[in-house]
């Protein structure tokens, strides 16, 4: 057998690496797996037997019934006791429909369009746009490159092998609380001045769901919702989706005029309002404690829902953040969405909704249909990194980096543009609001500027008769690409400005 063309085929064909992390019976199997597709090993083909196959790589003889088990789990070979193991080509299980003669063209390419008749939404459409620039521009993001690799690999790792974990998505009751929920409570009432259970309290794979599981419940057909002239186009979406009637509102140094409000909106005729917990999207202007008061004396008195979104706590860079309104709401009035793990890989985040308990209830029917499964793996591994105090850690740690970040920022562009632009650095945050003194064209600069390699996208550019600014995000820039980005956004602002 030794010197059979089969075995002589395996010796030349198969190698592995025992420091790869991937086992060596699993990397024999893929490469006779490979060896059949290519048509070296034909069907009804002997391989060796076990003993002489280990013997032939010099591996343990457990290795190899692990490889051919393996095979033949696959499909690959077939095991007949006291005959050998024999190379099996795996037919096709599903049956094609045979085409009818008129269209048998036709059937055999996929339709570009329906052929029945549905309901398009424009304002769904996305404005994700694609470049191939070396510097990339956005609206405030964290920079991946700090989130740390090797230990959530460890914490990940160690969660996947709990054996509780397929026990937990095999449960049909609903006894207790999980231990995510009870820890993400705690964690709020720790951080945000909250003194909740975790019946106010539900778990989403992001802010954006968040809102969308809310609108659904809030939002009727032509309901005014109220946001800022300058606001969120991911949120005002989702309002559009839900079908309502967007209202603005002016914003200024102190966030959303809410005597603007009194004086242009009566009792009921408001359904809810959408506000930034800490820093108004896109200015970064903050809502003022007085304005906090007066919002929450409105809401009251006009019965509407205030929607509090708390998208950048994480980042408070100096200074202590504003408690959110709903933690001294008494009277049920705001719903407050968040995000945790913003430091962290995007697969480690999730966003989360407070309100009081009847809301919660409702909301949770509708997670339950749109995300039944959730994710056990990613709410252990944040159970632990709060439980052990690791995400406390990380957010000072990155805190540091990103506070630098803002700091150079700004002193780049003081640098480069001295008068001709006006910003202010805020407390926290990813982003700074740069205003143009005076007016250009943003288009145009973002053309200029893409000559450059550098990515200005539209959805961080505003301009109107009244603004003229961009909301530029720094926090996925290092310093050395801060200043090269900087310093380019000034070439093509001088290119424009003197032709």
């Amino acid at each position: 057998m030794k010197d059979s063309p089969v075995t002589l085929l395996l010796k030349e064909l198969i190698h592995f690496d025992k420091s790869n992390a991937t086992s060596v019976y699993i990397q024999i199997s893929q490469q006779i797996i490979n060896a059949i597709q290519r048509g070296y090993l034909k069907e009804g083909m002997a391989l060796p037997g076990t003993r002489i196959f280990s013997q032939l790589l010099n591996i343990h003889r457990n290795t190899a019934v692990a490889v051919y088990d393996e095979l033949a789990s696959q499909g690959w070979v077939e095991i007949i006791p006291n005959k050998g193991t024999f190379i099996l080509i795996p037919k096709p299980k599903t049956a094609s429909i045979k085409a009818r003669s008129n269209k048998i063209n036709d059937a055999y390419s996929y339709p570009k369009t329906t052929g029945f008749p549905f309901q398009t939404s424009f304002h769904l459409a996305s404005t994700e746009e694609f470049s191939e620039a070396k510097y990339i521009l956005n609206d405030g993001q964290p920079d991946l490159r700090l989130h740390p690799i090797h230990e959530f690999s460890k914490w990940y790792g160690t969660s996947m092998k709990r054996k509780s974990l397929i026990s937990k998505w095999n449960n049909t009751s609903k006894n207790s609380y999980s231990t995510f929920e009870n820890q993400l409570c705690n964690f709020l009432n720790a951080t945000r001045g909250f003194h909740i259970k975790p019946t106010n309290l539900i778990s989403t794979r992001s802010t954006e769901m968040s809102l969308y599981i809310i609108s659904q419940l809030l939002i009727r057909k032509k309901d005014v919702v109220l946001v800022g002239n300058l606001s969120n186009y991911n949120a005002n979406m989702i309002f559009q989706e839900a079908g309502a009637n967007i209202k603005t509102i002016p914003v200024d140094e102190n966030g959303l005029d809410i005597n603007y409000i009194e004086k242009h909106f009566t009792k009921g005729k408001i359904r809810c309002i959408y506000v930034c917990s800490n820093r108004d999207y896109p200015t970064t202007n903050t809502l003022s404690a007085e304005r906090r008061l007066q919002l929450l004396q409105l809401a009251k008195k006009y019965q509407f829902a205030i929607i509090e979104d708390d998208f950048d706590y994480d980042f408070q860079l100096e200074g202590s953040a504003m408690l959110p309104m709903a933690s001294s709401d008494g009277n049920g009035m705001v719903i407050y969405l968040g995000k945790l793990g913003q430091s962290l890989f995007p697969s480690f985040q999730t966003g989360f909704v407070v309100a009081p308990e009847n809301l919660i209830s409702e909301a949770k029917n509708y997670l339950q249909m749109l995300d039944k499964q959730g994710d056990l793996i990613q709410e252990q591994v944040l159970s632990e990194l709060i439980y052990e105090g690791e995400i406390h850690r990380l957010l000072k740690k990155n805190s540091i980096i990103y506070k630098q970040r803002r700091d150079y920022t700004y002193e780049c562009f003081k640098r480069n543009f001295k008068e001709t632009i006006q910003l202010k650095k805020t407390s926290g945050g990813l982003a700074i609001w740069i205003e143009f003194l005076p007016s250009i064209s943003l288009i145009q600069l973002a053309e200029e500027v893409s000559k450059l390699d550098v990515f200005l996208p539209k959805t961080i550019l505003y301009q109107d008769k009244n603004t003229c600014a961009i909301r530029f995000g720094f926090g996925h820039l290092n310093e050395e690409e801060i200043e090269i980005v900087v310093s380019k956004l000034n070439l093509a602002y001088n290119s424009m400005t003197k032709s």
